[in-house]
Parts: structure tokens; sequence; C-alpha cells
């Protein structure tokens, strides 16, 4: 039976090997045999090369002369499947070389090269100090760290001598390499993230609950995009029910930068009688640092709470795709690459205007704003920065940067 669950990239077990054995029996293709065990063709190829098991009574046999001389192999294993498995003449007297595989040698062998890889090569007090005067030895000669790892049969990888170069396990000093004093570590700046602390009872299972329990069926998704690294980016918001989506321009990504902005949103709303929570019931962003300060984003001006926010699990892109797809539109406008910090407020609320005012096959043939303005009337859209746009004069390409 097929097996229906995708274990791509990830090691193959007892099980996938004993199918691989019993399809190459049947005469199975490399093709139809990773279709069944949801692996890449290439995989089970790679898979049967690797842990071919040629018989020790085929490879030799005397001539004539009494003299022993190798076998040559069956043309027939020069193309695929490679084996003897499917042949019909396998158990029968053969004049060609014979190999096989088998699954529980393949197994094993695999089991053997896993368990030697994660033990690392065991080094001795002796085999150090003589891997280190072997080193020592080509260094002041000029050669290479791989030249001398490679003439010399070291067994021990370059970031190994590296590691043990830093350290200063070894007798010669970084000065002595040709390039290492030239090397410069790599600047990482932590990535900001939301708090665990900050997630709890906010998680996306949270979300799932929540919704369920009071029959939400549209949320708000919340998300931002990125121009030049470091540059400035774009919050951007989108509402399920229709795709609406209206942006905030950040000058950085940090979470300052959001609470700024939705602080001056929520004071835009209620000068217009619309408070934040009625228009933002429920929000699902991901796990952005910007999006830390979840106290201030769930509560109004006052410190009272009134809206939803949750966090999607991380890397899960696709739990929020209604502002993921949405994106898309916008990258019509704006393609990656392109840099946001000649942008102004008012140039972001012209993208999405025009993005707003787009024909959507989802919604009968209105646009995004048609039905948003149907809900929740002209007024919010035009504190959200939306005007309409007359549908012969929409753009939807980086025409509008340059109009603009």
């Amino acid at each position: 039976m097929a097996n229906t669950n995708t274990t791509k990239h990830k090691h193959m077990t007892l099980e996938d090997r004993n199918e691989i054995q019993d399809c190459l029996d049947h005469g199975m293709t490399f093709k139809a045999i990773a279709k069944r065990i949801g692996k890449d063709q290439t995989t089970i190829s790679k898979e049967v090369k690797k842990h071919l098991d040629v018989r020790a009574d085929s490879w030799e046999c005397s001539n004539s002369n009494g003299d022993v001389a190798v076998v040559e192999a069956c043309p027939a294993l020069l193309k695929a499947p490679f084996v003897c498995n499917p042949c019909r003449k396998r158990h029968a007297r053969c004049k060609y070389r014979k190999q096989f595989y088998h699954a529980r040698k393949a197994q094993q062998a695999y089991e053997t090269l896993r368990a030697e890889a994660r033990e690392g090569l065991p080094l001795t007090k002796e085999s150090f100090y003589e891997i280190d005067r072997m080193i020592s030895e080509g260094i002041k000669r000029g050669q290479r760290l791989y030249h001398i790892i490679q003439t010399k049969n070291l067994g021990v990888s370059k970031s190994t001598v590296y590691r043990h170069l830093k350290k200063g396990y070894l007798s010669v000093s970084p000065i002595d390499f040709p390039r290492v004093v030239k090397f410069k570590p790599r600047k990482q700046q932590p990535s900001a993230y939301v708090p665990k602390a900050a997630k709890i009872g906010r998680t996306y299972d949270d979300f799932l609950t929540y919704t369920a329990a009071h029959s939400i069926s549209s949320w708000v998704e919340m998300d931002t995009v990125i121009g030049r690294i470091g540059g400035k980016v774009i919050a951007t918001f989108d509402f399920t029910f229709c795709n609406f989506m209206f942006g905030r321009l950040l000058e950085s990504k940090t979470a300052l930068e959001v609470t700024q902005k939705l602080k001056k949103l929520k004071a835009e709303l209620a000068a217009k009688q619309c408070p934040f929570g009625s228009v933002f019931p429920v929000i699902l962003t991901d796990n952005g640092g910007e999006f830390a300060n979840v106290s201030t984003i769930e509560n109004d001006l006052y410190g009272e709470r009134e809206t939803r926010l949750f966090f999607c699990d991380p890397n899960r892109s696709y739990q929020k795709p209604h502002v993921e797809k949405n994106h898309t539109i916008f990258r019509d406008i704006a393609p990656k690459g392109t840099c946001f910090d000649a942008f102004s407020q008012e140039t972001v609320n012209l993208i999405f205007s025009h993005v707003n005012n787009i024909k959507r096959k989802s919604l009968n043939g209105k646009s995004p704003l048609e039905a948003f303005s149907f809900i929740f009337g002209n007024v919010v859209a035009e504190v959200l920065g939306i005007e309409y746009i007359p549908p012969e004069h929409v753009i939807q390409s980086p025409t509008l940067l340059r109009k603009a």
C-alpha cells in the first residue's frame, strides 16, 4: 500500500528500505518507488547506488588456463535500476557479475555511518601531537591548510583545525597562516522576538479555540514588508473577510515604532467615534519583535483591553495566508528590492488605495474597498488612508511609484 506521508528531508527507515527492495524485486521504476514512499526519485537512485551489494562468488572466476579473472558487469546494470533484483535470471547461473540491493544490509551500513559521524574522530594524545607536527611543518613551508590535510590524510576537517587554532591548542599561531589574520568575525545582531511569557494564552491554538468559541469568521492579519535592510518598513493590516489592506510606514522595524503608529491610529479612530476594538476585535500576527509590546496593541488609550492579539506558530506563515497573499499584489507595484526610505505615508496610502480598488473574483467583481465600506463605512476607510480610485485609473505596476 502506498505511503501517503511525505517524509522528504528525513532519514530513511528500515521500513522504507524494505519497501524499496520489494519494489525493485517487482521491477518498479525509481519514479514509481519514490511516489510510493513519499521521497524524491533522485533520493531513491542515490540510496540504491550507495548500497550496492556485489555477490562475492560472482566477482572472480577461473579461465581455461586456470588463472583468476575478474567477471565483467552485466550491460543491463549500466542503467536504472543498477541491480539484479528485478532480473528473471538472478537465481540462475549467469556469466555476469551480480549485484543486489538488500534492505537490511543498507540499514546496517547507514547505522554504522551515522554512529561514526556522531562519535567523530577519536584522538589520543600521541595522534594529536602528530597531527599538530604535520600541520605546523606544512604551514611553515607556506602550504595551505587544505593541501596539508589532503596530502597527509589527517582525517580532520578545516573547521576542526581552525577551532583548535582559536583555542590555542596548536604549535602555530594565527599569524603563521596565510589568511587567518585577515578573517573578521561576522557581525551578528540578535534578532528581536516576542518573549514566551507574552505569548501565554495568545498562541495559534489559543486563536483557533477563541474564534471557534465566539463564532468569529474574520479577523485582521498583521505583518511587515521590508524594503532595504535597516531602512524603513511598512506594517500591513489585512481584513480577511474582504482582503482590504492598509499600511503604516515605520522608520525602523521596532516595537517602539509599531507602538507609536498604533497609538496615533487609535486616537484618529476615537476622534471619529469608531473605537479601535470595534474595527480590530481580533488580530493575528507572526513572532516578529516589532509586535512584542502586547499590552499597547491590545489596550485602548486608557489602558483598558479592547482587542485580542494572537501569534502564529514560529515559521508558519501559512497560518496568516490572507496578508501573505495580498503582499503579492503590493509587490506588483513595489517589487522586492524596492527601498522605502524615500516613501512618505502618503505614498503608502496611494499604493494601498490602488490595491484596494482592484476588482476581485472572490468578491463577485467587487473591490475590497467597496466590501469594507459597506461594513464599516467610508469614514473608517478614510482614517486608514484609503480613497476611491476609478476602476479605469487603477494602476497595478511600478508605474504608480514613478507617477507618485
